[in-house]
């Protein structure tokens, strides 16, 4: 086994391309993709929400949909041994906390890259997994990160 090999590799996925595309780099650091924990992060419903305690769908159906249509989209990139958990909850926490239930050597995630007001208002759920998990961190830039920066040098 290479010293780059782990035991257990945490993966937050939000459904976007680019965090699907986060278990892809996962697989180059475990030997089988089983090591591979994927977690899913969804805020509770609020009562007064549709689909909340007086919708048609409860929390439980809420979590079991969200395992299906999770377990579908990697079952279709190719993924079919990978552990999968869906919580409710504040992301960077929750993410946090599954890495150490688990004994994550590695969490692998995507920064979308939002700045300035956004990033202000909605925060970084990378930032704040980075400052505060038990394990290293690798956060995978989003390319529109990438082309920014090639117009900022541009203009420089």
């Amino acid at each position: 086994m290479s010293w780059l090999q782990k035991k257990c590799v945490v993966v937050p996925i939000d459904f976007s391309e680019e965090s699907i595309q986060a278990v892809d780099v996962a697989r180059e650091f475990v030997q089988e993709s089983s090591h591979i924990h994927i977690i899913h992060v969804s805020r509770p419903w609020d009562e007064h929400e549709i689909g909340g305690t007086w919708g048609k769908e409860t929390e439980e159906e809420r979590i079991q949909s969200i395992q299906k249509k999770l377990r579908e989209e990697l079952q279709n990139k190719g993924y079919e041994d990978l552990q999968i958990d869906i919580h409710l909850g504040s992301p960077a926490s929750e993410i946090i906390n599954y890495a150490e239930e688990v004994d994550a050597e590695l969490i692998v995630m995507p920064s979308h890259g939002r700045t300035g007001i956004k990033h202000f208002a909605l925060g970084s759920v990378a930032e704040r997994v980075v400052r505060t998990a038990h394990c290293p961190v690798l956060v995978l830039r989003h390319k529109e990160q990438k082309k920014d920066r090639k117009k900022l040098i541009a203009y420089d």
